[in-house]
């Protein structure tokens, strides 16, 4: 990876120190974008702005030359997204413009924007039709990168990790249920790899436009919430209902770009990922 030139996290959460931290490491000048002024972790250099309002836009660093977009929104409302992903990368565009074009934007978008594929397979060429308001945000602001040079979507799959253990909560607390009906494939790839994969497309010399980042191995989320108790020593989930409709839909996703790009995954499938959160030696990962 080049030294040369600094990385704008637009958006600095969990995520974005995580990737911030290995960018750092490698040599590169990071600046955080943050709404508030909560301390990042050093070498990190805090950069206070905020992407609804333009106008804090207009000092960025002169030594920016790559930028990955990865705000989160504070509210799970449509007005929300759109504020952040649409008019907030609007903005960022609009100030980038403004100073020399940087190599290489990442915008981190969702699977969310796919929709309903019934199980199928999917990949970046699949058409997209989302179910729900943060897909359909998500994906109009994807279409604003049309024609940006050097620009890449990257499209999560469900992020897990520490701090991040709902599926395991889930069946802590007996909450989870196997569904009845059909499968239900879960995508997930673990932050550590979500990380790992934006610094890899950061320093691609000739990335494809879009990449999907999940892991190897999409799993039924029965399989997955029957193992991680099988793990922990509780009996198998009780019987419920068919899953009503939910908002990412139901498919595969394959990572095949990903992996042709040269990326390996530190956590290939859910068992290998899932095992150090429940403090399991490697030897009890299997499935």
């Amino acid at each position: 990876m080049s030294r040369a030139g600094a990385v704008l996290l637009a958006g600095c959460g969990d995520v974005g120190v995580r990737l911030g931290l290995s960018l750092a490491a490698a040599g590169r000048r990071v600046y955080g974008l943050r709404r508030s002024d909560v301390l990042l972790p050093a070498p990190l250099q805090p950069l206070r702005a905020d992407l609804t309002d333009p106008t804090s836009l207009r000092a960025l660093p002169d030594d920016i030359t790559d930028v990955v977009f990865l705000p989160t929104p504070g509210r799970r409302e449509e007005a929300a997204y759109r504020g952040l992903f649409v008019d907030g990368l609007a903005h960022l565009l609009e100030a980038l413009q403004r100073r020399a074009a940087p190599r290489r934007l990442v915008f981190v978008s969702s699977s969310a924007v796919y929709g309903e594929h019934g199980g199928a397979w999917v990949d970046e060429d699949t058409v997209c039709a989302p179910l729900a308001f943060n897909g359909r945000q998500l994906l109009e602001a994807e279409a604003q990168l049309a024609g940006v040079p050097g620009a890449v979507i990257a499209r999560c799959s469900g992020i897990y990790g520490p701090g991040r253990t709902r599926l395991i909560d889930q069946v802590l607390d007996g909450s989870a249920r196997r569904p009845a009906g059909v499968a239900e494939f879960s995508n997930r790839i673990h932050v550590d790899d979500v990380a790992g994969a934006l610094a890899h497309l950061l320093a691609l010399a000739d990335p494809a436009p879009c990449y999907l980042l999940s892991d190897d191995h999409p799993a039924p989320l029965a399989d997955v919430q029957d193992w991680i108790a099988h793990q922990l020593g509780l009996p198998p989930l009780a019987a419920g209902p068919a899953l009503a409709s939910r908002a990412v839909g139901n498919k595969r996703l394959a990572n095949r770009r990903l992996s042709a790009s040269g990326y390996r995954l530190r956590y290939p499938d859910f068992a290998s990922g899932y095992a150090p959160l429940l403090h399991l030696p490697d030897r009890n990962r299997g499935n």
